[in-house]
């Protein structure tokens, strides 16, 4: 079997969503997501570095969870690091404005 090889994020982000159906992990996902983010600004904001130290703990935390014990597959940050990084805030954004739902039909 072939694997895929992507040269774009709108190939690829059609992959992505195949590889996060599973409703707890898409919860995970969204919720590490928003914690990077706050981490993020209130490390900005307070000149606190310890936030922006605690990203990827938090971003990855989450996500490897909801993979490795909820969708039983292998996260595509190994693969393809920044694709995956964009498409993380591309689904947390569009599950926020309801143009993903968390529970995928």
């Amino acid at each position: 079997m072939t694997e895929q090889k992507f040269k774009t994020l709108k190939e690829f982000y059609p992959y992505y969503l195949t590889e996060h159906t599973n409703l707890t992990s898409r919860v995970l996902h969204f919720i590490g997501t928003g914690l990077v983010i706050l981490s993020v600004f209130t490390g900005i904001l307070f000149h606190e570095w310890r936030f922006i130290l605690a990203t990827p703990f938090l971003g990855y935390g989450f996500a490897w969870i909801g993979h490795f014990f909820f969708e039983k597959n292998k996260p595509s940050t190994f693969k393809y690091p920044m694709f995956s990084l964009a498409s993380d805030f591309l689904m947390f954004w569009e599950l926020l404005c309801g143009n993903q739902d968390f529970k995928v039909k």
